[in-house]
């Protein structure tokens, strides 16, 4: 939904997240578009999921890895603030890296 706000598990499994946000030197610069998903993630957590996965990129990639000023890792330390949870951040969204964080999360 827009919202930011899911109302089960299986909608907030399919929500969509913008974490285009606006960064410099590798820093978010306003974190509105990151608070918006906490309820989301929250919600989950608290009804039984064991982890909330989010896949998003900044910029366009045409397949070749991104330099690291394209890195969401700085909006995934902002959502561990946010959360006060820990959070695993993948660089990539495909690989065994990924497939052995997901098996067992």
């Amino acid at each position: 939904g827009d919202s930011g706000q899911a109302t089960s598990v299986e909608e907030a499994g399919h929500d969509e997240v913008d974490f285009n946000v606006p960064m410099k030197n590798s820093q978010t610069t306003n974190n509105r578009r990151t608070k918006t998903v906490v309820s989301s993630i929250k919600f989950c957590l608290d009804n039984g999921a064991k982890c909330v996965v989010f896949m998003s990129h900044l910029g366009l990639s045409d397949g070749i890895p991104m330099p690291e000023k394209y890195s969401l890792e700085p909006v995934a330390m902002e959502l561990k603030s946010l959360l006060d949870k820990d959070i695993l951040f993948l660089k990539d969204c495909m690989g065994a890296e990924v497939e052995k964080a997901c098996a067992n999360p």
